[in-house]
């Protein structure tokens, strides 16, 4: 959720998470992954950021109700801003999460073809829950905000085991996915 792409950790390893407007799933899922991350001691070398695959609300601020929801769970989203996608993302991290099938669908055909193993869908890594993927709960209430926190806390729980698993095997400079 910055301006500009940023650039991958040298050494370390980058998630993109992304959702359509970049507003709801996907800030939280960077929030949550962020805070997994720090409390890893792993924010030095792992970059994490977010991003929509429409332009909907550049600059903007996570939703009202992602923010309080997350926030209820004790992760921040209030310093994030909407951004959209680019082309560069793809050769910026070392893995671009998608929260459904659509958004998955637009990464993959934005994507340069050298990097299209980096993009997947955030429930992958899901170790406990089942879904195929993070509803979006724009136009719902709150159970479906608190349904996207239970399915990011699991998956970014999965997500940290394989970035650290990542990081302990390979040299740095090498491609990781």
């Amino acid at each position: 959720m910055t301006t500009h792409p940023p650039r991958a950790v040298p050494g370390g390893y980058g998630v993109l998470f992304v959702c359509m407007g970049n507003i709801c799933r996907s800030p939280t899922a960077h929030g949550v992954f962020r805070q997994r991350v720090a409390a890893a001691g792993l924010a030095d070398h792992v970059r994490v950021d977010s991003a929509g695959t429409h332009n909907y609300h550049p600059g903007e601020p996570p939703d009202e109700r992602s923010q309080r929801h997350a926030l209820q769970r004790g992760y921040a989203l209030a310093d994030l801003r909407a951004r959209q996608i680019t082309e560069a993302d793809f050769a910026q991290f070392d893995l671009v999460l998608a929260m459904d099938w659509d958004n998955l669908a637009l990464a993959q055909d934005l994507c340069p073809p050298a990097h299209l193993a980096k993009v997947r869908r955030l429930t992958e890594f899901c170790v406990r829950l089942s879904s195929p993927v993070v509803p979006d709960p724009y136009y719902g209430g709150a159970q479906g905000f608190s349904e996207v926190l239970d399915l990011v806390e699991d998956a970014c729980e999965g997500l940290l085991q394989h970035v650290q698993r990542q990081l302990a095997r390979a040299p740095a400079g090498t491609p990781r996915h």
